[in-house]
């Protein structure tokens, strides 16, 4: 296969990954004279990730949090996209390699982001559900709906509670936000839709390593969310470490352990470490070190952006910044910049964190936000969540949709969205690779909700 790319007397950029850092610094690129932007995806499409929760919920559809990649840039002859995976880089000859084949750069952006870290446990990595994706979302959808409908069938409490329990790993906005939104949902929608069911009996268990939820954030916000969450009626068990899972029990490190067939694994991220860059330029937690200028150690025409690059900044951010949705936003807009004028002969500026706040929503009008002037809670909270969300939600359509289906659920308590849809598996040539076939199953599974 050949990558068919153009060659011109532009430089060209070519940007691995189009989550918020690749395709902010893409949209800087498109339009300037002096470049060719190549970008490289495995989909054709940006993902909105801090509302995966609410697809997995039936809260949003799929589609609501994904944006075509080719209408994100426009109808530009500088800016090509090819829907493939990187599988090298050979530095010395400033050519990565491709699944569609080999295409050479002037300046290489890695800007993959992270991937679910389940810290080396295989029994987990085997049976848990994680949530780092638009397909584990729709696939935790499935599980969950699929779960009632079977309890509806089985003879044992054993048995029931193994369906409809649920136990969450991880403190973090991910899992306050999921056991905030499936408990309002216990207590609401499923026992309309299952009144065969008695919901008194589903239990949702939050599980935390450390002694505080939602870490980063302030003193105020965390006890908070935790009188939230208990109010909302969710285990939060703190201090506690999830050691082992066998498909029906988890097991603590304080000797317990909880019947559940469902163990949510939001613990932790590791960031996807590309070949071919030298062991010495990889930090913790598999990230790339980065100058302030956001150019990978030991390398000056390749560079890493958001959650791959660990930029120590001063005693603020000694270990890199928090792998959120704002340095990889701010981090891709400058290297734009900063690009333009090395290629122009000036001066590239120093990337420096402009901290927005953190917040986190817990259930119906319920959140916490801290911000760098004031910290609130609450139902003004929650509307803050709503509208800052919504304002980064790429498309006028997308924040339609989203705002209406917020607005429906808000007002009714329901959704019609609570659908299982698993795509029919096609019977595969003998010429058709096993993982080509999962591919063509997953986008189906994306594009049928």
């Amino acid at each position: 296969m050949n990558p068919n790319i153009p060659n011109t007397d532009r430089k060209r950029v070519v940007i691995i990954g189009a989550g918020f850092g690749g395709i902010n610094l893409a949209r800087g690129l498109a339009n300037r004279p002096e470049f060719q932007v190549v970008l490289i995806n495995k989909h054709n499409y940006h993902e909105f990730q801090p509302l995966y929760y609410q697809v997995a919920t039936a809260g949003l559809e799929a589609s609501s949090i994904l944006f075509p990649l080719r209408a994100a840039l426009g109808n530009n002859p500088n800016v090509h996209i090819r829907v493939t995976c990187m599988t090298n880089i050979r530095a010395e000859e400033k050519i990565i390699d491709t699944d569609i084949g080999p295409i050479p750069y002037d300046f290489l952006v890695l800007a993959m982001g992270a991937d679910t870290n389940f810290f080396g446990q295989q029994n987990i990595i085997d049976r848990a559900l994680p949530m780092k994706s638009v397909q584990e979302a729709i696939a935790l959808r499935n599980r969950f709906l699929q779960n009632f409908e079977e309890a509806l069938s089985v003879e044992t409490a054993e048995e029931l509670d193994g369906l409809m329990d649920v136990v969450v790993v991880g403190g973090g906005p991910t899992g306050v936000e999921l056991c905030g939104t499936l408990a309002e949902m216990r207590k609401t929608v499923l026992p309309r839709d299952y009144p065969e069911l008695d919901f008194k009996g589903m239990d949702i268990h939050l599980i935390e390593s450390g002694g505080e939820l939602l870490g980063p954030m302030s003193k105020e916000s965390q006890d908070h969310s935790l009188a939230y969450l208990r109010e909302l009626g969710v285990d939060v068990r703190l201090n506690t470490r999830v050691k082992d899972f066998d498909g029906k029990y988890v097991y603590m490190n304080d000797g317990t352990s909880l019947r559940t067939n469902n163990l949510i694994w939001a613990a932790g991220v590791k960031a996807n470490t590309p070949n071919g860059i030298p062991a010495e330029a990889v930090g913790r937690g598999g990230r790339l070190i980065v100058n302030r200028f956001n150019q990978v150690q030991g390398f000056t025409d390749i560079f890493a952006i958001g959650d791959l690059a660990a930029m120590a900044e001063g005693e603020t951010w000694p270990n890199g910044h928090p792998q959120v949705a704002q340095p990889a936003i701010q981090q891709g807009k400058l290297l734009a910049q900063n690009l333009t004028r090395l290629v122009r002969g000036g001066q590239m500026v120093e990337f420096t964190y402009n901290d927005l706040g953190s917040m986190a929503t817990i259930g119906r009008g319920l959140a916490v936000v801290d911000l760098s002037f004031i910290k609130f809670q609450g139902f003004f909270a929650w509307l803050t969540w709503l509208f800052v969300h919504l304002m980064a939600i790429l498309g006028v359509k997308n924040r339609l949709l989203i705002f209406i289906n917020w607005m429906w659920n808000y007002l009714t308590y329901n959704q019609s969205l609570r659908l299982i849809i698993k795509p029919k598996l096609p019977k595969a040539p003998l010429d058709v690779p096993k993982e080509r076939l999962n591919d063509s199953v997953e986008v189906a599974a994306v594009k049928t909700v």
